[in-house]
């Protein structure tokens, strides 16, 4: 999935040119070419889809040199998750009716590729022998209020993995008292937004638990692979709703699983889980760029083009973004704010600036 904005990363992720297709971390490869290149350990090129919008079709072929057309699914408006994971796995089922997939968003960073390799083969174990969807969720290291929570019950004595649990609820973004709560027990883990099934168990569950969305995909099937699979995709987004995945299906499904695993994982969703992804300084300041100069400041998260010279005095606790002319000066526990910034700024300075 390589269709979003990350408006959470403004002003460095724009609307023309947003995060995935950033290399945010200094690496040499942008966020996309990194999740392109983990896969393939795990399936040859031609069974890696890329979805997008419309408006970004042209930076995938650019980052991922040779990749086939028909490899990246165009979508014509922006609709969530959904409606993104439909378009994907209703298209491959037409293609390959006994398809496992994995679903997984193209800008998270996962540093132990190796776990997450055997992560997702244990998953494929799970997904092709039974209907069932399978996630895969992170041991909270803190009460982080910006990821969605999972909570699980123990797994039964038939399940051969014990990592994998059964899900009893899922929780989108919890307040800080409640995300403490759920730290403390020790029975909820962090939504990754990876799933794994098979597109036999996934077109069942949108069948149940989402019929109208069904009925719009379903509808494709004879088309789908087709020159005319375009413009009736282009009819099919108008008729959705935005929804994501998760409550369209995965919080009211019966037969989704879970799988706890250590993978060295991020979304990066904000510039505060960038933080723990960046050498600090002996005053816990996270720096990038070349000439910066900081006194008396400390736990800052700073990220300036190399050609900038920043001085900085007095500040602790701050976000300070330099991207294309425009400044963001902002306390790291607010960073929330940054979605209202952005649309603030969308209705008084313009589109330009987003």
């Amino acid at each position: 999935m390589a269709g979003g904005v990350g408006s959470r990363f403004w002003p460095m992720s724009r609307t023309a040119h947003p995060k995935q297709f950033l290399d945010i971390l200094g690496t040499g490869h942008t966020l996309l070419q990194q999740t392109y290149n983990r896969f393939l350990r795990l399936c040859p090129k031609e069974n890696i889809f890329i979805v997008t919008n419309d408006s970004y079709v042209d930076l995938v072929k650019e980052q991922l040199k040779g990749i086939n057309s028909a490899n990246i699914l165009s979508e014509p408006a922006r609709k969530n998750t959904a409606p993104c994971v439909a378009y994907a796995c209703y298209k491959i089922a037409q293609s390959n009716p006994d398809a496992l997939t994995v679903i997984a968003p193209s800008d998270h960073l996962i540093t132990k590729e190796d776990t997450f390799v055997k992560a997702i083969r244990a998953c494929y174990i799970k997904a092709a022998s039974e209907d069932c969807l399978v996630t895969l969720g992170i041991r909270p290291s803190r009460p982080d209020t910006g990821y969605g929570y999972i909570q699980f019950v123990e797994s039964d004595e038939k399940e051969k993995d014990k990592r994998i649990k059964k899900v009893k609820t899922f929780t989108e973004k919890p307040d800080l008292d409640m995300a403490k709560f759920f730290l403390q027990s020790g029975d909820f883990l962090w939504n990754s937004g990876i799933f794994i099934w098979s597109v036999k168990s996934v077109i069942n569950a949108f069948e149940k638990h989402a019929p109208e969305m069904h009925a719009i995909f379903s509808e494709g099937n004879a088309v789908y692979n087709t020159p005319q699979e375009t413009e009736f995709i282009a009819k099919a987004y108008t008729a959705c709703k935005n929804i994501s995945i998760d409550y369209a299906l995965m919080e009211k499904a019966d037969n989704v699983y879970v799988r706890s695993s250590i993978i060295g994982w991020s979304d990066l969703g904000t510039w505060g889980s960038l933080y723990d992804h960046i050498k600090q300084d002996d005053k816990e300041n996270a720096v990038v760029g070349k000439n910066v100069i900081l006194y008396d400041s400390k736990n800052c998260i700073v990220n300036v083009p190399k050609d900038k010279l920043v001085v900085m005095q007095g500040l602790e606790g701050y976000i300070v973004v330099e991207s294309d002319g425009i400044l963001l000066i902002c306390k790291k526990e607010d960073e929330q704010q940054i979605r209202t910034f952005v649309n603030d700024v969308k209705v008084s300075k313009g589109e330009k600036f987003v």
